[in-house]
């Protein structure tokens, strides 16, 4: 199986993430490691929406070089309130529940989420391509956090923060390795500088789970 995600990071990275706009890059400073450029720029992650283990959904996320990075092992159905989001080792990082990201695992239930997000929804302006809204104090929506634009079903958005910096974006990457063809299976996860990509990662489980 290892041997398949190195090939497969291989095909996937076969084209260097360059932004077609110059990156202005800011965020969050803190780090929960999955970067593979020693911070000199933009991290490119493969995620592969598959569990590594037989009778889990999941995650796996793998860097340019084809090294385990991330992973969610879910166990049963496919959809789940609870969704935690471990690295390499198995050590949790953050836990996706209910619209909200707990930093590591809910200990108990008086834990408070780092941030919560709110599906995107105007029946005035149908058209507008904003998905989704991610608030850093979560019981205050006035204090800011992070919007994202596009579509998570297209692997196609956007995470921007207050001053339209792009922090993190999802890429659509139609490729085919040995005759089998991944869609929407697998996608590339490109985090800015100084964005905390285990976050980014997080990010992506609240989507996925408000696309179910």
């Amino acid at each position: 199986m290892l041997r398949f995600l190195k090939s497969l990071s291989r095909t996937v990275h076969e084209e260097r993430y360059q932004d077609p706009e110059p990156s202005n890059g800011g965020g969050d400073d803190g780090s929960h490691g999955g970067g593979d450029d020693g911070g000199c720029g933009p991290t490119s992650l493969t995620v592969w929406r598959k569990s590594l283990f037989i009778g889990c959904s999941g995650f796996t996320v793998i860097n340019s070089d084809g090294d385990l990075v991330y992973r969610v092992d879910n166990y049963g159905c496919r959809r789940q309130q609870e969704v935690v989001l471990m690295d390499a080792s198995g050590k949790p990082m953050f836990t996706v529940s209910r619209s909200k990201v707990f930093e590591g695992e809910i200990l108990s239930k008086k834990q408070k989420p780092i941030c919560c997000a709110r599906k995107h929804v105007d029946i005035l302006r149908p058209k507008v391509k904003i998905l989704a809204q991610v608030y850093r104090t979560p019981y205050d929506e006035k204090a800011g956090g992070y919007v994202i634009e596009g579509s998570y079903v297209n692997r196609s958005c956007k995470v921007l923060d207050e001053s339209r910096n792009v922090l993190a974006e999802i890429r659509r990457k139609e490729t085919t390795t040995k005759g089998v063809s991944f869609g929407l299976e697998v996608f590339v996860l490109v985090v800015n500088r100084g964005f905390d990509s285990g976050l980014a990662m997080g990010i992506v489980l609240l989507l996925d789970q408000m696309s179910l």
